[in-house]
């Protein structure tokens, strides 16, 4: 039987003259992995802090069992700005002591890409005062995940993280024996590692079994049947689910709900887009040309990112950015930008990029302190645009468009400046899409915001029509609203990933275990294969070609497992079908190698 490890027994805390918790008792035993979901405000923060005896509840009491060995990371690390690295995470430990314990090793490598901690420039030895927030809360978590503890409370691990590190942090916690309490917005993450759900809501916390694809059936389920719920978050929940069967069903190793009843809510539940016809319409809002680059080069400062690319982004592409950070990710982004506000005048060191004349260019960028502090969230929104066409005959006012992102009528009328950071950010992504724009470039849209706004995020986005290019850790965000994906792995190139997320880890693991020459290495490389420069730029336009053929035949896939579907009980229609498809299928292995051809020369 379970030792229970923490009890809390009707709790309840009140803020002003909000309850955030309201006569809530839980229980955390061992080997509990327990997510923490919840909008931002509703009292995760504080119920696992009251959890951790970090904060004092008004009523009620929490108990932990004798001598808790209990690990906490906050928001807000206590490191000491004078201390190094070193005496923070390894303490006294000998060189030989530390390197020869395999837990330790594996943290160092799995947080800082070695244990040499490549990335800080005194290694161990640096000082920890002047670094980023992003290298500070790594040391945290590596100080952390060094020691033994039966419980681990966790406030956002994934914050500041990379899509590998988000992935390694992953198979460590699964690998632990401590139990988990864990507050985070990433639903990939709550997937690969939780076994339970807390759902904070209203003063209360409602328990699901499973990870957060089990949860989101669970809750749709219980809010259908007690009607408790509005439709719109009803129907948010069934689309979010009708993506997680359809598009991917594997996402939880052994799924705890029954698939019969999941497939029963979902049976009326469209697509999440209509990639044809969102197509037709950006092309009608476009035109041919979006952003094209010759033979460009990307530089910040003295340091050259990108080099010799061509690369095109069409009307209605949707486009997933990722790679190690450094790589160049923003800087692309901000050279397109730069082309795209001064119409096309302005250019990268070398290369060219040709801009669309018709090109209406909203960029989120990661700071959001362009806001105007002394409006209200209404006038704020107003100060844009009234109305917005959101393509597809959706109209909405400002008003509509604010309560979608979770600004009620009380809220519209708070000043921009009172507004918590998940706020600010979901303002500046709605000022952005009231100024009706035709290509959208969102560099980490996730950041501070709740599952319930990336939600309903990602469903104004679903029948978005433009071109758009997402740069985020967020592997569920990621996946859930681009087509495609890219990689920026560090060696000046920019590389189609077929498989998306999987191929771009799978990739960087090769790339660690082998040592990958350093990306200045890249260009003698190509010239000892024998392959000019000319003979470069010729293979990656026909790379680009062939990535678009490689589009269009997954879209008549698509369309043809559709047709099987509707015609079941029709077995001649289903084996010409089937005929077809598997035509199709050799056509896409040919296409496929002949892209790798062409990507070991571009």
């Amino acid at each position: 039987m379970a030792v229970n490890l923490v009890n809390v027994e009707n709790v309840s805390k009140v803020y002003g003259t909000r309850a955030l918790l309201d006569g809530v008792s839980l229980g955390v035993s061992e080997g509990d992995r327990i997510g923490v979901v919840g909008r931002n405000g509703d009292g995760k923060t504080t119920l696992i802090r009251m959890l951790a005896r970090l904060e004092e509840a008004d009523t009620g009491r929490v108990t932990h069992s004798g001598g808790l060995r209990l690990g906490v990371l906050t928001q807000h690390d206590s490191l000491d700005p004078k201390a190094t690295i070193r005496h923070e995470v390894i303490g006294d430990m000998a060189d030989h002591e530390w390197a020869g314990s395999a837990k330790i090793r594996d943290v160092l490598t799995g947080l800082f890409g070695g244990l040499g901690l490549p990335g800080f420039e005194h290694g161990l030895d640096t000082v920890i005062g002047p670094l980023s927030g992003g290298e500070r809360r790594r040391i945290a978590l590596a100080k952390l995940l060094i020691e033994e503890q039966e419980l681990l409370v966790l406030d956002e691990p994934t914050n500041h993280l990379d899509v590998e590190g988000i992935a390694w942090l992953a198979a460590h916690l699964q690998t632990r024996r401590s139990a988990l309490v864990c507050v985070t917005h990433d639903r990939w993450f709550l997937d690969q590692v939780c076994t339970r759900m807390w759902d904070v809501q209203r003063g209360d916390v409602y328990e699901y079994e499973g990870g957060y694809s089990d949860y989101v059936f669970a809750r749709a389920e219980r809010e259908r049947i007690a009607a408790t719920e509005e439709v719109k978050r009803q129907n948010l929940m069934r689309k979010e689910l009708a993506w997680l069967r359809r598009g991917a069903p594997a996402r939880t190793s052994k799924p705890r709900f029954r698939i019969e009843a999941a497939n029963a809510l979902i049976a009326d539940v469209p697509e999440p887009r209509d990639s044809t016809e969102l197509m037709k319409f950006a092309n009608a809002r476009l035109g041919k040309t979006v952003f094209d680059l010759e033979d460009v080069t990307v530089t910040a400062g003295p340091k050259t990112l990108l080099q010799h690319l061509t690369w095109q982004l069409g009307p209605g592409d949707r486009v997933g950015l990722v790679g190690v950070n450094g790589a160049g990710k923003t800087s692309l982004l901000r050279a397109l930008a730069d082309a795209a506000v001064s119409q096309g005048e302005q250019q990268p060191p070398a290369g060219r990029i040709v801009v669309g004349k018709t090109v209406r260019l909203a960029y989120l960028s990661q700071d959001v302190t362009e806001l105007p502090a002394q409006l209200r969230v209404l006038e704020a929104v107003q100060q844009i645009r009234d109305r917005v066409d959101l393509g597809k005959g959706r109209e909405m006012t400002a008003g509509q468009l604010c309560e979608q992102f979770g600004f009620g009528k009380e809220k519209q009328w708070t000043p921009v400046g009172d507004l918590s950071g998940g706020e600010r950010r979901r303002l500046q992504l709605l000022r952005l899409l009231m100024d009706e724009p035709n290509v959208l470039f969102l560099d980490e849209p996730t950041n501070d915001l709740d599952i319930e706004t990336l939600t309903q995020l990602e469903d104004l986005l679903d029948g978005w029509p433009g071109s758009m290019v997402v740069i985020s850790h967020d592997r569920f965000f990621l996946e859930r609203t681009t087509d495609r994906t890219f990689a920026l792995l560090g060696d000046r190139a920019l590389r189609m990933l077929p498989r998306g997320i999987d191929e771009y880890l799978e990739r960087r693991r090769r790339m660690t275990e082998e040592a990958a020459p350093a990306p200045a290495a890249a260009p003698a490389q190509q010239q000892k294969a024998g392959v000019s420069a000319a003979d470069a730029r010729a293979a990656k336009k026909e790379l680009q070609k062939v990535e678009r053929q490689l589009d269009k035949l997954s879209e008549r896939e698509t369309k043809l497992h559709a047709q099987i579907a509707e015609n079941a009980t029709d077995f001649e229609k289903v084996a010409k079908l089937d005929a077809e498809l598997r035509e199709l299928s050799g056509e896409r292995e040919e296409m496929e190698m002949r892209w790798l051809e062409l990507a070991e020369n571009a």
